[in-house]
């Protein structure tokens, strides 16, 4: 993509990557109300910045970081309401056993969180990973090994049964 930006490029790039960001924003915020500023708060940014991309890939990775720098500056902020609506962002998902998951995960330190949803909710790669959190390869390897066994202790004492 270049540079400069039309509506048509703004609304491409929305219909293409809302849903992403979106879910970001949920699992970050926990609570519909913030997660619409923050979701509001990214795309304002892409359209003010607009940086040059070099693939639909750099899109997105673009607009995850900057929606995790966001949602971060937001729960930093002295007018933050601590209020969590787990159930908000669960709400979508059909499959008990699923939801149970997602509490477990919501729950987990966010080094391990954001890792487990890049991974797993959004298909990225251990490489893709080490990119879009500016970390090393050993890291990120080390802190999916964590997270998988914290996940799995988590859920095994919650009573949750693996088919």
């Amino acid at each position: 993509m270049e540079s400069n930006h039309t509506n048509d490029s703004i609304t491409k790039v929305l219909e293409t990557y809302a849903d992403t960001v979106w879910r970001l924003c949920l699992v970050y915020m926990r609570n519909n109300a913030d997660a619409e500023d923050a979701f509001q708060n990214v795309f304002m940014k892409l359209n003010q910045q607009w940086p040059k991309f070099n693939s639909e890939d750099h899109i997105k990775a673009w607009l995850i970081r900057v929606t995790k720098n966001e949602c971060k500056n937001q729960l930093k902020s002295f007018w933050r309401k601590h209020v969590i609506t787990i159930d908000e962002v669960i709400s979508p998902i059909e499959n008990d056993h699923n939801k149970e998951v997602v509490k477990v995960v919501m729950q987990l330190p966010t080094k391990y969180r954001d890792i487990l949803y890049l991974h797993y909710f959004e298909g990225y790669k251990v490489n893709e990973i080490v990119t879009i959190l500016e970390s090393n390869e050993s890291t990120i390897k080390t802190r999916l090994k964590r997270a998988r066994e914290l996940l799995k202790k988590e859920l095994v004492e919650g009573g949750f049964q693996y088919e």
